[in-house]
């Protein structure tokens, strides 16, 4: 991790022996690839993101694994490699194997080269054992850091002969690190391998589609993109006759006895589904049958602990992106109204509010006024008048975070809430703030 990278010299002093091929990437390869780095040191980065650049290849950075996994969840990357400390003082690799672990777990055929010191055979050994494709010890020289990665890329999936997959237009992962979304996950690597029918439940907003999407992908017939078909749309369901290998279906506990029956009729024998419902129980008995051979309930983000916040930064980390902005970054106050906001559209709404938030955003702070966009005399909580507001730790947390974040300055406190003074000044009173 701190160990310095005394063999990538700046351009003009590179030696022979480092220099990339002279059409600017090495034989093993003859298209670019993008790859993403997954380390904290900054000048490592700087220096490893003009190698790859002169060896015509994109090398993106993500300084922790949250980010890691925010990148991921956004884009598809030929190769990733991975340092195996991130913390100060930290030379177990325990950190980088967890990521490692994360990262295999969401695709086994993820072709990752890890990051270790000389002193750390060991690490690599296990991390090699774990599904890692390759591994560098530190310090290296350019031209063989570059062979390790294209012959990474070269050789392929790591498990299996998987095809490539279809091209969607971001990766099925899905982010969390609440003990809700780890089960979730967990059970979809039991169950996507499998033919049997899926009916995922939940929320809408809350992440069903991309659950859909996730046991798709991790399926046997990842190489093909499935047929997407809403229910409630009579013309949708001629789409049924052209049905091969996986379907998801939208909106099955919407039909009435005699269409579920129709439905039924319709499907082929061998027709993977994955069905998309509020809860199983309108479904009648056969259709749960053929649907539904396990229930997969995907859980609101009220119950997945700090998780809005993570998904604030993955949104406005993308959305920065796709507008061309630098990305913010959520001021103290903004993130204590993430905590204690419950959105409408759960995480669906989330991303729109952020994204919203990323457009309006000045000097690349997002603060909780442009999140909450409350009126001046409103009350913080979405949806609760101020006369009969139920006090809530969740209000005194927002408040006492932006009164430090702007140190006890009540106007620019007030501000940053969307408030008057006097809203602020009577809130506080209430908490004896």
């Amino acid at each position: 991790m701190n160990q310095p990278l005394n063999t990538i010299t700046p351009p003009g002093g590179r030696s022979k022996m480092d220099a990339p091929s002279t059409n600017g990437r090495s034989e093993a390869m003859s298209t670019a690839a993008t790859i993403l780095l997954v380390d904290d040191n900054q000048a490592v980065a700087r220096a490893m993101e003009i190698v790859f650049r002169m060896a015509g290849h994109r090398l993106d950075v993500a300084a922790t694994p949250e980010d890691a996994f925010s990148r991921l969840a956004a884009c598809c990357y030929n190769a990733i490699l991975l340092d195996m400390n991130f913390s100060a003082g930290e030379s177990s690799g325990s950190e980088g194997m967890a990521c490692l672990a994360r990262i295999m777990s969401d695709d086994p055929n993820a072709r990752v080269v890890i990051i270790t010191a000389h002193s750390g055979i060991r690490i690599a050994v296990a991390a090699m054992q774990a599904g890692a494709s390759d591994f560098m010890m530190k310090p290296w020289r350019n031209a063989e850091l570059i062979a390790k990665v294209e012959g990474a890329i070269a050789r392929g999936p790591t498990v299996g002969t998987v095809p490539p997959r279809y091209a969607e237009s971001e990766p099925a992962r899905l982010l969390g690190e609440s003990t809700a979304m780890h089960r979730l996950r967990d059970l979809i690597r039991r169950i996507a391998p499998s033919p049997a029918g899926v009916t995922i439940t939940g929320l809408p907003g809350s992440g069903r589609t991309l659950t859909a999407l996730a046991i798709h992908a991790a399926s046997p017939h990842a190489d093909t993109a499935p047929i997407r078909i809403d229910l409630r749309d009579a013309a949708a369901w001629a789409r049924l006759d052209d049905a091969q290998d996986t379907m998801i279906l939208r909106h099955p506990d919407e039909l009435d006895a005699i269409a579920q029956s129709r439905l039924l009729d319709r499907l082929p024998p061998g027709l993977r589904c994955i069905a998309i419902a509020r809860t199983v129980a309108p479904l009648t008995p056969a259709l749960r049958r053929r649907l539904c051979t396990i229930e997969v309930p995907v859980p609101p983000l009220t119950t997945r602990d700090d998780d809005a916040v993570l998904l604030a930064r993955h949104f406005a980390r993308v959305a920065a992106d796709r507008f061309g902005q630098p990305e913010p970054t959520l001021s103290e106050a903004a993130v204590a109204a993430i905590r204690a906001t419950v959105w409408p559209d759960d995480v669906r709404g989330l991303a729109l509010t952020v994204e919203r938030a990323v457009l309006l955003s000045d000097g690349g702070i997002i603060d909780a006024a442009i999140l909450t966009s409350p009126t001046a005399d409103a009350p913080i909580a979405a949806g609760v008048s101020d006369t009969a507001f139920d006090l809530t730790d969740a209000e005194r947390t927002l408040i006492e975070a932006a009164l430090r974040e702007h140190r006890h300055n009540v106007t620019h406190a007030a501000t940053a809430l969307g408030l008057s003074r006097g809203a602020l000044y009577r809130r506080m009173a209430r908490y004896g703030l």
